[in-house]
């Protein structure tokens, strides 16, 4: 389903089991270095970007602080979009998360606003999850099981200690950190 199309009858963004809520956490350097290395990685290399994010307090500021790096850098952020761990639909926010037609999307937050939001964006906008980099805090098990195959299928993110995450159809596939060299 796409912009445009009516989802199946029945069908529901929100989950039909309830997902795990890891505890919201500060961003640490290293994910938040490896968050802006993966929109630099990107081909093309993204300039316009949206961020998205859960409407808790750890989850604004991670936002905010994702999106200040990014224009330090060249970036533009066009728009910044929250929503609620729990909505009717969540179709106003993911019209006005896709509206703007960025380069790329980041994503922050609570992992059962975004699970739900997610499995909106898929039925409803022209979102790409391969054009999307998200935080830790969305790196678990359940971000595939509540949004169903193919939902987040090439999302990519970054762990606290600055590895990297994406997923494959139904995996998540986990990066080590890279290396860090001893000064002389």
């Amino acid at each position: 389903m796409r912009e445009g199309q009516a989802p199946p009858d029945g069908w529901s963004p929100k989950t039909a089991r309830p997902v795990a809520t890891p505890p919201a956490l500060p961003l640490t350097g290293p994910e938040t270095d490896a968050v802006i290395h993966l929109l630099e990685a990107m081909d093309p290399r993204p300039v316009t970007l949206v961020t998205g994010s859960s409407r808790d307090a750890p989850a604004r500021r991670a936002a905010a602080l994702l999106a200040g790096r990014w224009q330090e850098r060249g970036g533009e952020v066009i728009d910044a979009v929250d929503w609620p761990e729990d909505a009717a639909s969540w179709l106003r926010q993911a019209r006005r998360f896709t509206r703007a037609a960025p380069d790329a999307w980041l994503v922050t937050g609570r992992l059962t606003g975004w699970v739900q939001m997610g499995r909106r964006l898929t039925v409803s906008t022209t979102w790409n999850p391969a054009r999307t980099v998200a935080t830790s805090g969305l790196a678990h098990d359940d971000l595939i099981s509540g949004g169903g195959i193919g939902t987040f299928d090439g999302l990519r993110g970054a762990h606290r200690d600055g590895g990297t995450w994406e997923i494959i159809r139904t995996l998540r596939v986990d990066h080590p950190a890279p290396a860090v060299r001893a000064k002389p």
